[in-house]
């Protein structure tokens, strides 16, 4: 499956919700992305947290590009170039981070893998697109202030495309909130693949909440 930058930022925004995890032990991580594959939502953001994670990243790469090659792996929480650059060696199609950082923009720009910078306002918004941004992720959601701010945001700038992460939840309620204020997508952790079912180890529950999760954005969007 080709994985350029164009192809991966069409299916994050087809896809609608990014599911955003991470577990030290690799064999847990595989069985979750898998369900949360087979439930429709390819991309899959790996949070770059705790110690040797990025080993466990590329076991998992290594993995899925034999098992599932529509598997598209992403990192998240990245803050420096140097960062980037490991997990982008090591099978990144997507870098997502929590602040905006230049330096990163460049490396991933210079590979051609879409970078999602945190942002929090208007100003930062406009330089993350400056640096070739396609989709800015606002962070945290709802502390900037949630879909209002979305809505004051795509007014002067409707071609900003925003993907919220914090603050979202997996209920129609909350996601028909940040899709009719103009979200292209958003991004959900423990809300979406909760402790419960993970220490349950309850995949078959994972997948059933991605899936429904994927529909109901579906639903929200044909309106």
């Amino acid at each position: 499956m080709v994985k350029d930058r164009m192809a991966v930022l069409s299916a994050l925004m087809e896809q609608g919700v990014i599911p955003v995890f991470y577990h030290p032990d690799v064999e847990v991580c595989k069985k979750v992305i898998q369900a949360c594959g087979d439930a429709g939502a390819k991309c899959i953001e790996f949070t770059n947290r705790g110690d040797f994670a990025v080993h466990t990243f590329y076991e998992l790469a290594r993995h899925f590009d034999k098992a599932d090659p529509s598997i598209i792996m992403g990192v998240g929480s990245v803050v420096d170039a140097p960062t980037a650059g490991i997990y982008i060696a090591n099978g990144a199609k997507f870098v997502v981070g929590p602040v905006l950082n230049p330096d990163v923009a460049k490396v991933c720009n210079r590979r051609k893998i879409p970078y999602m910078p945190g942002c929090g306002s208007a100003s930062e918004i406009g330089f993350a697109e400056e640096l070739g941004c396609e989709i800015v992720k606002v962070f945290p959601g709802s502390s900037v202030g949630g879909p209002d701010f979305v809505k004051s945001i795509l007014g002067p700038c409707p071609w900003t495309r925003i993907m919220p992460t914090g603050g979202v939840e997996p209920s129609e309620e909350s996601l028909r909130a940040w899709f009719d204020a103009g979200v292209v997508a958003v991004g959900m952790g423990s809300n979406l693949i909760t402790k419960q079912l993970l220490e349950k180890q309850d995949y078959a529950g994972i997948e059933a909440r991605v899936r429904e999760t994927i529909q109901l954005i579906k639903k929200i969007r044909r309106k």
